[in-house]
C-alpha cells in the first residue's frame, strides 16, 4: 500500500456498564483501541471516569451525546419530548419513528446536549478531543446541525465522526447492509457539513453490523482488506459480558451482549494487529489525526 494510512480505532459507549469499561480498558491497555467516548449521562459513567484515570489516561476519551440510553442530564421538565413517563429518553426505535413525525422538538435536543457537554468538560477537565453520536444520530439532518452548533462554541473543534463507506466495501462484506447503506447516504451528507465548517474527522467508518455477523474469525481482517483511503476510523463496541445492559440497550436474548465480547476477543487476537500491517495502518488516536488532518490542509 502506497503512502502512509492511518487508522483511528474508537470503542464507542464507555461508561454503558461496569464490565464494558473493563474491557476497553483492557484493549486500550495493549494499545488496540486508541479513543473512546463517554456516555456522561450513564449511571456508570463517573465510576468509569475514575477507572479511565487509574489506568493512567493512555486512551483518549471524549464525548458520546445521547438521546436513546438512560436519563437526561437536563431536568426532564425542560426536554418532554425526549422523555416517557419514567422520565428516560426514548427507546432508538420509538425516538426514530417520533422524529419522523415531528414529535421531538429541536430546542429540547440543543437543551439535553449544551446539558451533556458542559457536564463532559467538567467531568474531562477539558472540552473533548472526540464526538461521536450514540446510535449514529448525527447522521439526521436537524440533529447533526444542533451537534454542530454546540461544539462550535469552542475555539477547537474536535475529531467528528463521518459516518460514510465506501460502496464497494458494504457490497463486498455482509451484514446489516441496509442499515450501513442507509446510514452511509445520510451520514454523506452530514459528512460534508462537518467539511465545511471545519471539523477534522475520518475519511471513511467501517466496523457497522449487526450481532450475528461479529462471530465470524476474520470479521475485522476482511474490513480492512477491503477500505480504501488514507484515514479510516474503525468503530468498535467490545466488552465483557455486562449484564448492566439488558433492560437499558439490549435484552437478554437480541445478542448484544455477546456481540460486545465477541468483538473484544477479535480485537484481541494477533490477526488483527497483522491486518492491521498489511492494509498499511498505523493506529492513531483522534487527536494525532487532528493535527495530519490539519497538516494537510495546510499543506
Amino acid at each position: 500500500m502506497a503512502g502512509e494510512r492511518y487508522l483511528v480505532v474508537t470503542a464507542d459507549d464507555f461508561g454503558i456498564g461496569p464490565a464494558v469499561t473493563d474491557g476497553i480498558l483492557d484493549l486500550a491497555s495493549g494499545g488496540l483501541v486508541t479513543a473512546s467516548v463517554l456516555l456522561v449521562n450513564s449511571p456508570y459513567a463517573e465510576d468509569a471516569l475514575k477507572k479511565w484515570r487509574a489506568r493512567g489516561s493512555r486512551m483518549e476519551l471524549g464525548w458520546h451525546p445521547c438521546l436513546t440510553l438512560d436519563r437526561p442530564v437536563a431536568p426532564a421538565s425542560s426536554v418532554p419530548s425526549l422523555v416517557g413517563d419514567n422520565g428516560c429518553f426514548w427507546p432508538l426505535g420509538l425516538f426514530i419513528r417520533k422524529l419522523i413525525l415531528g414529535h421531538i422538538r429541536d430546542n429540547e435536543i440543543a437543551v439535553e446536549l449544551r446539558a451533556q457537554y458542559a457536564l463532559c468538560r467538567e467531568m474531562l477537565g477539558q472540552s473533548p478531543a472526540v464526538v461521536n453520536f450514540h446510535h449514529h444520530l448525527q447522521v439526521f439532518h436537524s440533529i447533526g446541525a444542533i451537534l454542530r452548533d454546540v461544539l462550535a462554541r469552542d475555539k477547537k473543534l474536535p475529531y467528528l465522526r463521518r459516518i460514510r463507506e465506501p460502496l464497494l466495501v458494504t457490497l463486498r462484506i455482509r451484514g446489516a447492509r441496509l442499515k450501513r447503506m442507509f446510514l452511509s447516504s445520510m451520514g454523506k451528507r452530514e459528512a460534508e457539513r462537518q467539511a465545511r465548517e471545519g471539523f477534522p474527522g475520518n475519511e471513511w467508518l467501517i466496523g457497522i453490523t449487526d450481532p450475528p455477523y461479529v462471530d465470524e474469525p476474520n470479521f475485522f481482517l476482511r474490513w480492512l482488506q477491503q477500505v480504501p483511503g488514507r484515514m479510516v476510523e474503525l468503530g468498535c463496541h467490545p466488552g465483557y459480558r455486562d449484564l448492566s445492559l439488558i433492560g437499558r440497550d439490549c435484552t437478554a436474548h437480541d445478542g448484544h451482549v455477546q456481540r460486545r465480547f465477541s468483538e473484544l476477543n477479535l480485537l484481541q487476537h494477533h490477526t488483527f494487529k497483522d491486518a492491521c500491517l498489511r492494509a498499511g495502518f498505523e493506529l492513531i488516536s483522534p487527536s494525532q489525526a487532528t493535527r495530519i488532518l490539519g497538516y494537510a490542509r495546510a499543506a
